[in-house]
């Protein structure tokens, strides 16, 4: 008899949070998407820094369509897959959006900074809230792996399996530089006025700028090339702001784009959270942290990626006899986990037939 299936786009309460800093929200709520027959096991998807909660998606394909859903690679007539939109985010949980009970207004700058460890414990809450109470995965790259590597060690014995991809256990200073960056163009632009912005009239060009900036991070420069080239006008003398190349009309686009779907003081805190990632923060070292992880591991990287270079998740795993550990030969750099699913895919796959080995 086949299962019952289920598809949920909801938000879900889990009441006042006392975030690490010891300031507390009075009242928070995680939107949240849930796919896959009801009695199955669970699957957590984590998103990365302009993610949202629609990996699978409904009424248009989520964002990670080429590796999850019916017949793929998490397989969704196998497993059940539940996406949060993360704690600060813009896409229905609580964050600089949200109503402030206290004033009656948007939060924007009055809102708390969060840091990774205060979204894996929203996120704990909401699943208890859910009724869920074991993971048999957990998956997500970039600031979703992160939130990964972070599920292992704050709950142990909460999943079977980890596969934290395109990360690395702390953030670097050359990924830091290029999140100084994007702060600076977002908080120098006029219409931020300190985080308290008009919302009809936002820092849009700042936000661009940002993002811009992070497209550039994200890729090789060989993918670059290979795409664009020299290609366009090849004119550069008519007007500083034209784009006479195709890389420029490119950025130009992807910068624009972001600002119709993203809040810019969202972006700037997801930003802070990565900043203050270091699993080892508080823990001693690196290494003492990564020795809590009791689940096996899944650790994939991606050849080219700046920001997360393969080695230091290689390092981190080296001695745990539960992990395994691949880097996916790719020009893509960092957005190699969210293309060319064909080459690291089976990898998930035939980690999630797996049962946990004590």
């Amino acid at each position: 008899m086949e299962r019952e299936k289920r598809y949920e786009d909801r938000n879900v309460s889990i009441g006042p949070f006392v975030l690490e800093s010891g300031e507390e929200l009075p009242s928070v709520e995680l939107a949240y998407e849930r796919v896959g027959p009801t009695e199955a096991p669970v699957i957590l998807v984590c998103h990365a820094l302009t993610g949202n909660q629609y990996t699978v998606g409904e009424s248009e394909p989520g964002w990670w369509k080429g590796l999850i859903g019916h017949g793929k690679y998490v397989d969704t007539s196998e497993f059940q897959v539940i996406t949060f939109n993360v704690l600060g985010g813009c896409n229905g949980s609580t964050g600089p959006l949200s109503i402030n009970p206290e004033t009656g207004h948007a939060y924007q700058s009055d809102f708390p900074f969060v840091t990774v460890r205060d979204i894996v414990h929203s996120q704990n809450k909401a699943l208890q809230e859910l009724g869920i109470h074991h993971l048999h995965a957990v998956i997500g790259g970039s600031l979703g792996g992160m939130q990964v590597l972070e599920w292992g060690i704050l709950y142990p014995d909460w999943m079977d399996h980890l596969v934290p991809l395109a990360v690395t256990p702390s953030l670097s200073a050359y990924g830091i530089a290029y999140n100084s960056i994007s702060r600076f163009a977002i908080t120098k632009d006029p219409a931020w006025k300190d985080g308290y912005y008009n919302p009809d009239h936002p820092p849009t060009a700042g936000l661009a700028t940002a993002r811009m900036v992070g497209m550039i991070s994200y890729r090789t420069d060989d993918m670059f090339q290979k795409k664009f080239g020299r290609n366009g006008n090849r004119r550069s003398d008519e007007s500083h702001t034209e784009a006479s190349y195709d890389v420029e009309s490119y950025l130009h686009y992807q910068g624009n784009k972001l600002t119709h779907r993203f809040d810019a003081n969202s972006y700037l805190y997801l930003l802070k959270a990565m900043d203050m990632h270091d699993i080892g923060r508080g823990r001693g070292d690196i290494a003492s942290a990564a020795k809590q992880i009791q689940s096996n591991v899944l650790a994939i990287s991606f050849k080219g990626d700046l920001i997360y270079p393969p080695r230091d998740l290689d390092s981190m795993f080296t001695l745990e006899s539960l992990a395994k550990f691949y880097i996916v030969d790719t020009k893509f750099g960092h957005d190699g986990f969210l293309v060319e699913f064909d080459k690291w895919g089976p990898l998930i796959k035939e980690q999630l037939k797996e049962t946990l080995k004590i």
